[in-house]
């Protein structure tokens, strides 16, 4: 019979930790939470310091009974939830739980879950640390009190089923301010000019940076025109040469937050699948001869604090990999940001031998766990490896008065990027020439002009929110914090406030209205600044530094008076979220029709309500007409849109119910098919093209058709694409060859 219990909150954690212990040890699990507030009501009493009401969490009732059951036999009883505020409160609970039966109580902690990281925890338990659960409780209390006394004011306003969340409401606010200025972005029209030069059998480009002493302005091709009419007999002299050695250091080993962000770029990962997969590599698995254990560090950390051990074991295993010259001079250590609480090590893979490399233990991974342990491995490394050295050239050379810029990097020692190099949010051309090789060359030298080249350039608005660079500003703005980032994002889906396209956030109709009521009936609670104050105030708590009830009172008493503000303002924002239509009540006559919300989606209703219950699906207003008549009544067509498809209707609808497909005009391609492609949608909205005749044919493409035949190899169809680099063009889509688009006077000419 064990003496001592053990509680750990996951069944594979439990696994792995019970292959460490003696058979004096049972190990259980809680399975999360066993003790939480109530679902169905607030659960805090404001008028008594803000007192929890706590239940037992739904289903646990039978897993609480076996661990007192459990807890009454054992001698001690070890509390061994993950080493933060969450798995601090669940101990918590715990003890509070089995207190009646058993009060030997012992706290143990460990950041990795390897056996000798568990038996030295064993051998050195510790108390509850009742800071860390006050800073749950105030974290919890707070969340509770925003969502459950908020959520209910947009159920009145807007519709019933809609969230509020102290921070992922101002997640949402982020989102849709960057679609704001995306839409206010003027495009404005530049251009830029290259010259293309000879030096001593060698060939590099200049780019034009300076006229006459001025910065370059080209706002158009007549502009770009002139100045290589001006330059084209030119002497083009070397006017200044500087030549620098540059060193890059490695990045810092990873923490929560750019271990999201880099999984989200390099490995297409969510957030919430990043969290996932590391959970699984930290509570363990089976590795054959290797036995079980955890794989990386614990993966909720703001720390890129490594122990001296794991130093000592990298340097071993990059000597093995490489040699002594990708070594550093000494140990790296990293700093800290301000926030950190340093209260772990930074991720890293627990096991720091070559037996544990990724290739080695591939078999026992699956796909999705090796590439992020892979990608955990290496940056480890490489943050323990030796600066990279690059040889930087600038050339600038004089032609009639004006300067042209180029610029060389060579790689003279590879140091960490022969194993790790991070990836980037957004691409540009700003850096595109910075790898060009250039000749060794003096000033006073000429170069031959080759050609000079002019290019079209249209200013960017400022990009969309990919999951890495939402995770990126919310960090960098104090925001939540980096373990709860992935429920932040993944509730803003579910709750469809934003939808993602190629990989990048867009608000809905539905989040953008939330967000203007929050901000404008809460302006301080849902506030960047106040949400990263509030931050600290709970990470105070968990110092010591703050008492829970106290911080939370000072937030209570001016949300109390904006929530009675905002309940007044009800009807007249229910009256503003109602868009008027033209059109007139069909059932009493004396009204119009509004536009409401549902949770499924828009509907029309009569502006007469409750004296007038009429209502009808909003599907059947038109969101664009066009030149098509119907050919059953001649009346013009109209472009619906119902379930993320799109057809034609007619616009007398329901007298005429015609309707047809948003045809391209384009035959399909395939052979003995007489059918036509037309606009189609997948289930997630995106637009494709695809054959009438489906399912008997099953062509599709992404890119729209055009009705033109391939020069090279004579397919009957091109289709239009579009890149910011190579702008509009028509590529074919069997051989890939692309072609300029023909101008008007082209056309024309024909």
């Amino acid at each position: 019979m064990p003496k001592n219990l053990v509680v750990v909150e996951s069944p594979a954690k439990c696994r792995t930790i019970s292959k460490y212990l003696g058979s004096d040890f049972s190990v259980k699990a809680t399975m999360g939470h066993i003790i939480d507030l109530p679902e169905k009501e607030l659960g805090v009493d404001l008028n008594n310091k803000f007192k929890p009401k706590y239940t037992t969490s739904r289903g646990k009732r039978r897993i609480l009974r076996l661990l007192r059951e459990d807890a009454a036999k054992s001698d001690t009883v070890y509390l061994a939830p993950d080493p933060d505020r969450e798995g601090e409160a669940i101990a918590w609970h715990v003890a509070q739980s089995i207190s009646k039966v058993n009060k030997n109580v012992k706290r143990v902690l460990f950041n990795e879950i390897t056996k000798k990281a568990v038996t030295a925890a064993f051998d050195h338990p510790d108390e509850l640390d009742m800071n860390k659960v006050n800073a749950q409780q105030a974290r919890r209390i707070l969340d509770r009190i925003v969502g459950y006394q908020i959520s209910p004011f947009l159920w009145r306003t807007v519709f019933r089923g809609l969230s509020a969340g102290r921070v992922q409401s101002v997640a949402l606010r982020l989102i849709c301010e960057r679609e704001d200025e995306i839409k206010a972005f003027k495009q404005e029209e530049y251009w830029s000019v290259q010259a293309f030069l000879k030096y001593a059998d060698a060939q590099f480009k200049a780019k034009l940076i300076s006229i006459d002493g001025n910065k370059v302005s080209l706002p158009d091709e007549a502009a770009a025109k002139a100045i290589i009419a001006r330059l084209s007999d030119k002497p083009f002299v070397v006017k200044n040469v500087q030549r620098t050695r540059k060193e890059r250091r490695p990045y810092a080993p990873f923490i929560t937050s750019t271990l999201q962000q880099e999984s989200a770029r390099k490995l297409g990962f969510s957030a919430a699948k990043t969290m996932m997969m590391a959970q699984q590599l930290y509570e363990g698995l089976e590795l054959g001869d290797l036995g079980t254990t955890g794989l990386i560090t614990y993966m909720r950390t703001d720390s890129t604090r490594i122990a001296d051990e794991a130093v000592v074991d990298a340097k071993s295993v990059i000597t093995s990999l490489f040699d002594e010259k990708h070594l550093p001079e000494s140990p790296r250590r990293y700093g800290k940001s301000k926030t950190a609480q340093d209260a772990h090590e930074a991720i890293r893979p627990a096991q720091i031998n070559p037996d544990f490399a990724p290739d080695r233990i591939k078999k026992y991974l699956s796909k999705d766990q090796y590439r992020l342990y892979n990608l955990i491995w290496k940056r480890f490394l490489a943050s323990q490896m030796a600066n990279a050295v690059f040889d930087m050239t600038r050339v600038d050379i004089d032609a009639d008065n004006c300067i042209l810029r180029a610029r060389g990097s060579i790689m003279k020692f590879d140091g960490f990027l022969a194993l790790y190099d991070e990836s980037t949010d957004d691409k540009s051309d700003n850096n595109e020439d910075q790898n060009d090789i250039l000749p060794e060359i003096q000033n006073g030298a000429r170069t031959e002009l080759d050609k000079l080249q002019e290019k079209q350039h249209f200013t960017q608005p400022p990009p969309r929110y990919s999951e890495a660079s939402l995770v990126r500003e919310l960090e960098d703005k104090g925001i939540g914090r980096p373990s709860t980032y992935a429920q932040i994002i993944d509730t803003l889906k579910t709750r469809k406030y934003v939808e993602v396209e190629s990989k990048r956030f867009i608000p809905t109709e539905v989040g953008f209205m939330v967000k203007k009521i929050l901000v404008k009936e809460f302006p301080d609670i849902f506030e960047v600044g106040f949400t990263a104050t509030m931050e600290n105030s709970l990470d105070k708590i968990e110092l010591g530094e703050a008492d829970w009830v106290q911080t939370l009172s000072e937030f209570y008493g001016p949300f109390q008076k904006e929530l009675e503000n905002a309940k007044s303002d009800i009807q007249r924002l229910k009256e503003e979220t109602q868009e008027v239509t033209d059109r007139t009540c069909p059932k009493c006559g004396k009204f119009q029709l509004v536009v409401k919300w549902s949770k499924n989606g828009k509907f029309l209703a009569c502006q007469g309500f409750p004296a007038c219950r009429y209502t009808e699906p909003i599907e059947k207003i038109a969101t664009e007409q066009t030149n098509q008549k119907c050919d059953k009544c001649g009346a013009p067509m109209v472009i619906l849109e119902i379930r993320n498809n799109r057809f034609l209707g007619c616009s007398r609808y329901p007298e005429c119910k015609n309707t047809m497909s948003l045809t391209t005009g384009v035959s399909c391609p395939m052979p003995e098919c007489n059918g036509t492609l037309i606009e189609r949608r997948t289930r997630r909205g995106k637009t494709f093209f695809g054959c009438s005749n489906y399912p008997a044919c099953t062509f599709a493409t992404w890119d729209r058709p055009v009705d033109k035949k391939c020069e090279s190899c004579g397919y009957p169809i091109l289709v239009l694409r579009e890149t910011k680099r190579k702008g509009t063009y028509h590529r074919c889509p069997k051989c890939k060859a692309e072609f300029a688009l023909q101008t008007q006077e082209q056309s024309e000419a024909e």
